[in-house]
């Protein structure tokens, strides 16, 4: 059975960017509904509770057309939150570490251009859905989108990711998503997508 993983941080550790109140209902309630509905959905077919979600969501083909949607959006939410608490870190710096900042200035030319991409992706994302910086098969850096819950793994692994759901930002921004992004910029744990990086391309 899959379970609400902890936050890595206090709820309201990443004011004033994110405020404690969005966090606690961000977490204890939408990503817990989505575990739950994960975990009622795979009660048909327990067998599949042993294969990683990762590898149910990059081939759904493999989930038995009846509950094929609610896994591909439950878990689609499931695996997107618990990646996105990830990489947001409290009081961080607002630039890269070494590694993956190489690696930007490698494949977007320098950190302002990747900033300007991925803000764009995510400001553009019609509707609820997640801006990503997913490492190629190629071992090449990409900012892309995806809607709803779906999932990034068609286009590569991904290491980075901006929950542009309204439920992400709403109480403290309403409809400002921009300013949302902007302010995201200074709480990305950068420590963790470079460690997903390395992981990624060794």
């Amino acid at each position: 059975m899959y379970t609400l993983p902890k936050l890595p941080y206090d709820v309201n550790a990443l004011e004033p960017y994110i405020d404690g109140r969005t966090v606690e209902i961000h977490h204890g309630k939408h990503h817990q509904t989505y575990v739950n509905n994960l975990n009622k959905a795979l009660e048909k077919y327990p067998e599949l509770f042993e294969v990683p979600l990762e590898e149910l969501l990059a081939d759904l083909t493999k989930v038995p057309e009846d509950i094929r949607t609610a896994v591909k959006n439950n878990g689609g939410g499931h695996y997107n939150h618990s990646f996105y608490w990830q990489i947001l870190k409290p009081g961080n710096d607002a630039k890269p570490t070494p590694v993956i900042g190489k690696a930007i200035d490698r494949d977007f030319g320098s950190f302002e251009e990747f900033k300007k991409a991925f803000t764009e992706a995510a400001l553009t994302q019609f509707g609820s859905g997640y801006a990503w910086m997913v490492v190629t098969p190629e071992n090449k850096l990409k900012v892309i989108k995806t809607s709803n819950q779906d999932s990034p793994f068609g286009e590569g692994k991904p290491i980075l990711v901006i929950d542009v759901w309204e439920h992400a930002y709403y109480l403290k921004y309403q409809n400002r998503r921009a300013e949302y992004i902007e302010m995201f910029f200074n709480i990305i744990n950068w420590e963790q997508v470079e460690k997903f990086y390395l992981e990624v391309t060794k």
